[in-house]
């Protein structure tokens, strides 16, 4: 572990930092291994040009907690590998199944994917180290990304948060920053309640429309790799523009720290889902809590997709990862909020404790902590 890294310590862990550079093939990659007290670690692979060690340490204990609290018998972990995810095909190939090589020996990680790979990312990864979730059908996997696994657990956070937060699902509007895998199924699962999508976000603009958004048309427009400001509807804004959109539920499903104390003040919305980890900093929680607006932690209602993996590694179908993520989702929703209401106390310092507490209790059984 290099020196710099030890600042990220504490008693949980990370149990390892590993930085993999191999200047021949422009690969330059990072693996956090948080703790693996209740079993080997499951976390995505994340690809974009500016990942960190930061970004990967804090993934990897989100992961941890995130685990933890679904009740899985697994660790957190993350890895980050420095590239544009729209690199020619050919060397994105090459740079997973090189990361996959690399990482072969470090037996407590199963990857995952992430933000940047996907599905065909993971069978390249299977194919050279045995050791990874998220697979296509053809070889056995259940692509939680295609049946919107993640999707699915922030539908059951919302049905669960909702009248917390003096909402119905029904006609409530809904904005969602990052159509991607996540965000695009949140909304349509969304939808099938009675919720309206009135703005949606990517990395080229946000489209914006009060009466509603057709989201089977964006879902369509998005599998052909197309921008939604294309779409030829609706209002077309500046990217960000999505944070102050008037809106009931807003989701994140992209990028680290979207909200922050610097922004936090625009946003309208009295329900706040976290599709994407770390969506929303720490602070920034902590002023719309003040502000009465219920913001769910994202290692509680993001969990779908890391639980419809650990079914998958465990030999299970696509029903029974579907149903888990449901039960977890709701029932752990809801102690988090009623235990921060009576306890006069955050969502996330409720969610943080309740998964801390099962961490430490899988550690107390272990040889080596």
């Amino acid at each position: 572990m290099r020196d710099d890294a030890f600042g990220h310590c504490d008693a949980l862990g990370p149990k390892s930092i590993v930085h993999i550079h191999q200047p021949a093939l422009g690969l330059k990659a990072i693996l956090v291994v948080d703790n693996v007290a209740a079993g080997p670690s499951i976390g995505g692979l994340r690809m974009a040009p500016d990942v960190s060690l930061d970004e990967c340490v804090r993934l990897a204990r989100a992961m941890t907690f995130k685990n933890a609290a679904a009740g899985l018998a697994h660790g957190g972990g993350k890895s980050v590998v420095f590239g544009d995810p729209a690199m020619d095909p050919v060397k994105k190939e090459a740079l997973i199944r090189a990361f996959a090589c690399a990482i072969g020996p470090i037996g407590d990680y199963i990857v995952g994917p992430d933000m940047g790979t996907n599905e065909t990312a993971m069978a390249w990864i299977h194919d050279e180290i045995g050791r990874a979730v998220g697979l296509p059908r053809e070889i056995g996997g259940i692509p939680l990304d295609e049946i919107g696994a993640t999707g699915h657990g922030l539908v059951a956070a919302a049905e669960v948060a909702a009248p917390q937060a003096k909402l119905s699902l029904a006609g409530a509007r809904v904005a969602v920053q990052g159509f991607g895998s996540v965000g695009k199924h949140a909304a349509r699962l969304l939808g099938q309640h009675g919720a309206i999508l009135v703005a949606a976000a990517d990395s080229r603009g946000t489209l914006h429309d009060p009466a509603g958004l057709d989201v089977g048309a964006l879902i369509a427009l998005k599998e052909r790799v197309a921008a939604l400001i294309e779409a030829g509807r609706g209002r077309t804004l500046d990217r960000d523009a999505i944070v102050g959109v008037d809106c009931d539920i807003w989701i994140s499903a992209a990028r680290p720290d979207v909200i922050r104390k610097d922004n936090v003040g625009a946003l309208k919305a009295r329900l706040v889902l976290q599709g994407a980890n770390i969506g929303v900093t720490e602070e920034a929680e902590r002023i719309l809590h003040e502000r009465g607006v219920v913001c769910v932690p994202d290692f509680i209602g993001n969990a779908g997709g890391v639980i419809c993996a650990a079914v998958e590694y465990h030999g299970g179908t696509q029903s029974q990862a579907l149903e888990r993520i449901r039960e977890a989702i709701a029932t752990n929703t809801a102690e988090v909020l009623q235990r921060a209401a009576a306890e006069r106390m955050m969502p996330r310092a409720a969610a943080v404790a309740m998964a801390e507490a099962r961490v430490r209790r899988a550690m107390g059984w272990r040889r080596w902590r």
